[in-house]
């Protein structure tokens, strides 16, 4: 008897075109003729900066895919044949957590220390920022202030930019329009999470008809806005939302959030690591504000797991909750 392919199956199984920087950023990006480029990446010491030596550091991973596959390609060709001008790469300090808010200091690749305000948002009109942690909402706000567009890209690596980057993002754009459709206007959502001990999980979130927002990847013409790359999500910003799921740590644990009002009030362990679910509850104490629903989202595209958020919270079939 055949199964049914699943969404992993048949992401495993899909061909996906050659990586092209050039296709990708004149699709999310048009028109670029006449336009001026560059590159952000953040560095934990900015000293790294200084003749590219973060090159040479194995840990740079997210930066190495930066300078790889985007730098190069912007000066091997990609500007000329799309009408760029700049080029440039740039560093500012490892903000230390997703959406942090941005530090104006940066360097170039000489070292010499700039202003991110003054030197960069200024001077260029597309700006691309592929970090260890997610600039999208900092960068959105400085983008409407200082009149650029630009895209994120944290967590970059082979599997993001040979599969979420290597697409068509009309395609992603028209797709993710079809699901923004169904779903917007809904009064709430409720949704099951069946852990492996048999146990079901149910968490209602109340979205009071509001119409549902879409992360597609397209940012073009001249208005100053940021798309999330690879995109690919219809989202919400939940009104109030009651009852448990269940979340994995960094480390591997697996713990039990219960959400009172629109806000995560406490976590008990499954599985894993004790302390790191009372540090957990430390910080709900703390902050309480830390444990506030602020979006519900779901995939729209038929992606392989990366490992990385940025990808997998795109794949078609999965939704997820966010603080």
């Amino acid at each position: 008897m055949s199964t049914a392919p699943t969404i992993q199956t048949t992401a495993d199984q899909r061909v996906f075109p050659e990586f092209s920087l050039a296709r990708l950023l004149s699709t999310v990006f048009t028109p670029t003729q006449g336009r001026k480029i560059c590159i952000l990446i953040d560095l934990p010491d900015l000293a790294e900066a200084n003749g590219m030596a973060f090159l040479a550091n194995p840990d740079r991973a997210v930066q190495r895919q930066a300078y790889d596959h985007f730098y190069q390609g912007l000066h091997q060709g990609v500007m000329e044949e799309l009408g760029l001008s700049g080029g440039e790469l740039f560093a500012y300090p490892l903000t230390g957590g997703s959406n942090l808010d941005l530090p104006d200091r940066c360097v170039d690749m000489k070292g010499t220390e700039l202003s991110l305000a003054r030197d960069v948002y200024l001077n260029y009109d597309i700006i691309l920022c592929i970090s260890t942690f997610s600039a999208t909402a900092p960068l959105t706000a400085f983008a409407k202030q200082y009149g650029f567009r630009g895209a994120t890209l944290h967590g970059l690596n082979d599997v993001i930019r040979n599969t979420g980057l290597a697409v068509d993002y009309n395609e992603v754009s028209r797709d993710a329009e079809k699901l923004r459709l169904a779903l917007t206007g809904a009064d709430w959502v409720e949704i099951d999470f069946a852990l492996e001990s048999g146990e079901i999980l149910t968490a209602r979130l109340e979205l009071s008809g509001q119409e549902a927002q879409k992360s597609h990847g397209l940012c073009q013409g001249d208005k100053p806005d940021i798309a999330n790359l690879p995109a690919g999500e219809v989202y919400f910003v939940p009104t109030g939302a009651e009852g448990h799921f269940p979340m994995k740590y960094e480390d591997g644990t697996l713990g039990k959030l219960t959400v009172v009002g629109g806000r995560i009030i406490q976590s008990d362990l499954i599985a894993g690591n004790a302390d790191t679910i009372a540090a957990h509850n430390a910080r709900l104490q703390d902050d309480p504000m830390t444990g506030v629903l602020g979006e519900l989202g779901f995939g729209t595209q038929v992606l392989p797991v990366s490992g990385a958020d940025i990808q997998d919270e795109k794949v078609l079939g999965t939704c997820h909750l966010a603080t």
